[in-house]
């Protein structure tokens, strides 16, 4: 791939130290060059919302940097497109009590020569937290209803054991083939023993940035993180075989990737959760961020409608003890619970807090 012109080069630094600036200073302003109105508006509204949670918060940005990586580009006469991943890292808090926050962001970036330079004319951001692949619904058990997004992936070959590793089965004809997944401990679904918060939070942090390939990777990914997390902190899986009942990864078979809804789509882990059951993956719902631990799960509902689009495990809290969380879809590590830092976050914004229970 021939070398990317140096006045492309230097319409994107412009454009990263604009969005640093404001992100670091909290200074809509520092955006005034951005000359995608759209996108200008939709940083300064972000940028505004983090200011007003700055007022009751210790976690603000001490320190930081963006890092730029072009991923693919295309540049002709009359226009260039760049497909740009920003891996945003922050020290934030005060005192002792500082901790790292990060996340990766990738944008579509459209740019236009203008007066012998290149400025930048678009810019759209690539698997936000509000995006879905399509819709669909069932009905089924109020499960996956019509304002649930339906994952797409391509099929990947790998059985998840127990423990998060990849486990191979071979055939005849040398392909792999899956094992039907039921409750991964045999016997009865009723095992007792606590849930394991540290290896939850130890596979979230190990995971965050990749995928694990004894898993499908989906398109729209968080919820099928949380429920990798789940898992690995001992919570046995419900398989029923029908993907709108149950919590269940099943793996290749027939070609395809099964799984239940409630593993991969946001609004029907949300209702599982919800859900009372004698044993299995169980969890109390609590009113306040801070009567979370490590380990547990909020669910986000971005338009204050029911529905519910998006979800993330807790790994860590921060000075005031407020959840710092790990996610997919946009990768994130110890960024803080209320996602006012998300093109997604709208004023109408609704969470739901999980503690999850001893299991079972």
């Amino acid at each position: 791939m021939p070398e990317l012109d140096e006045r492309i080069k230097r319409a994107l630094v412009e454009y990263v130290n604009a969005v640093n600036e404001a992100d670091l200073n909290r200074s809509p302003e520092a955006l005034a060059q951005v000359g995608d109105e759209a996108h200008r508006w939709r940083l300064q509204r972000r940028t505004r919302a983090i200011r007003r949670r700055d007022a009751v918060s210790s976690s603000r940005p001490r320190r930081g940097e963006i890092r730029a990586r072009v991923l693919r580009w295309n540049a002709g006469e009359k226009e260039a497109f760049v497909d740009l991943q920003l891996r945003i890292a922050r020290a934030c808090g005060t005192g002792e009590a500082v901790y790292a926050e990060e996340r990766i962001e990738r944008e579509r970036i459209r740019l236009v020569p203008f007066g012998g330079e290149w400025r930048l004319d678009r810019a759209e951001p690539l698997g936000d937290e509000r995006s879905s692949a399509a819709l669909l619904g069932t009905g089924a058990e109020g499960a996956f209803g019509p304002g649930d997004e339906w994952p797409v992936a391509p099929s990947v070959p790998f059985i998840p054991t127990r423990d998060g590793y990849a486990a191979w089965q071979g055939t005849a004809s040398g392909g792999v083939q899956a094992a039907p997944w039921a409750n991964p401990y045999g016997g009865s679904p009723a095992r007792s023993g606590p849930y394991d918060r540290e290896a939850a939070v130890a596979y979230a942090e190990s995971w965050w940035d990749k995928a694990n390939p004894a898993y499908e990777l989906f398109e729209v990914n968080c919820t099928n993180y949380v429920s990798q997390c789940l898992f690995a902190g001992g919570a046995p899986m419900n398989y029923t075989g029908k993907r709108e009942s149950g919590w269940w990864y099943h793996g290749l078979s027939g070609g395809q990737e099964r799984w239940s809804y409630s593993w991969a789509v946001a609004n029907s882990l949300q209702h599982f959760l919800s859900q009372p059951r004698p044993a299995g993956l169980r969890a109390l719902r609590v009113e306040r961020p801070e009567q979370l631990s490590p380990g547990d799960v909020i669910c986000y509902d971005w338009d204050g409608n029911g529905q519910f689009r998006h979800n993330t495990i807790v790994t860590a809290t921060d000075g005031d003890g407020m959840p710092l969380v790990n996610a997919n879809t946009v990768p994130s590590r110890h960024r803080y619970w209320d996602y006012r830092d998300s093109y997604a976050w709208t004023e109408n914004t609704r969470y739901r807090f999980y503690h999850v229970e001893a299991i079972f």
